[in-house]
């Protein structure tokens, strides 16, 4: 964002950058971020457009002028569709979690947008993993591309710790109960393999007493906002989420990541433990699997080049004992 902002015109309300980015979530976090970074360059203006939401209000602050447009690809498709937008301008392209785009499917949607601006255009592409599909991309999208690595390349944060739990399968529910009742001040982000498994965990901890909440594509954009803005908050403890809606979520002190499901892209064990261990802060990723999942555990492990710790899960005894110290630290600790 900020390197963008110094090399824009902003006498021009002509639109000059252009961001994808595959979620709802991310996009408006972009913008925001973005509208932050440059409430005090004048004539500056930011766009966010994505489904969802009021098509006919995003089409206004468009005709209204402006620099940077961040976009979820289908919502961008359909405002180029009506002629809405002049991409002639643009000096620079952003491809913001770009596996993640390939992985939903938006390829031809991408195409179709770039195919809009200018060949000139700069194109920078950001990616947390380095799998075979970016490279592809890359080649796809740009000419003779420099790439800057952060750190090493798919490795882990070295300030988050990994643990797994092995659990017969009929187990998994009660295992991450027993593992939340050990962390008394657990604030966390619980990953699932699909919408439905995301509902269902979260109806049953709901039931049984825990502060929690569903985010999945079903939910309408109105009900993932409400979502958010409780966890933003610390008004919930446990976001239970797909990949897809976490992709992008950023969000301080979440103290772990567990994973319910492991992902299929082994790749993504990389972004959904990032969600913890943010800005300097320490973080725990945790793994509840059966034996059969204990190899693919290996696998994460050469991947993100830090070896896991096996743990036990904590006994009734041992809850019982962590929460009292809680309550007793607490007690301590009120002015």
């Amino acid at each position: 964002g900020l390197p963008l902002l110094e090399l824009l015109d902003f006498k021009s309300n002509k639109p000059q950058a252009l961001i994808l980015c595959p979620t709802r979530e991310l996009c408006m976090q972009i913008a925001s971020d973005i509208k932050n970074f440059s409430k005090n360059t004048a004539g500056a203006s930011v766009v966010a457009v994505y489904g969802g939401a009021n098509i006919m209000q995003q089409l206004r602050e468009i005709r209204n002028g402006v620099q940077i447009v961040v976009a979820t690809p289908g919502r961008m498709l359909d405002i180029i569709g009506r002629k809405a937008i002049d991409f002639s301008n643009v000096k620079f392209v952003v491809l913001d979690e770009a596996d993640e785009m390939l992985n939903m499917g938006f390829q031809e949607d991408i195409n179709d947008i770039l195919s809009t601006t200018p060949d000139d255009k700069k194109t920078w592409l950001f990616s947390a993993t380095m799998p075979p599909e970016v490279r592809r991309i890359a080649k796809n999208y740009m000419d003779e591309p420099v790439e800057l690595t952060m750190g090493t390349k798919n490795t882990g944060n070295v300030n988050i710790e990994h643990e797994y739990y092995v659990v017969r399968a009929r187990d998994k529910y009660a295992a991450l109960k027993r593992i939340v009742d050990f962390n008394p001040e657990i604030f966390a982000v619980v990953f699932c393999k699909t919408k439905m498994d995301t509902q269902d965990v979260a109806d049953h901890l709901i039931r049984d007493g825990y502060n929690a909440d569903a985010l999945h594509g079903d939910l309408s954009q109105q009900q993932r906002d409400k979502v958010m803005k409780r966890f933003r908050e610390r008004s919930m403890q446990l976001l239970i989420a797909t990949d897809v809606a976490a992709r992008g979520i950023d969000v301080n002190n979440v103290t772990h990541v567990v994973n319910y499901s492991l992902p299929d892209e082994i790749e993504s064990y990389t972004h959904r433990s990032g969600r913890t261990g943010r800005a300097g802060k320490t973080g725990i990723s945790i793994c509840i699997v059966n034996s059969k999942e204990t190899g693919k555990i290996r696998q994460i492990e050469k991947i993100i080049g830090k070896k896991f710790t096996k743990a036990d899960l904590p006994t009734g005894f041992d809850v019982c004992e962590k929460q009292l110290f809680a309550l007793i630290h607490k007690v301590h600790n009120v002015e």
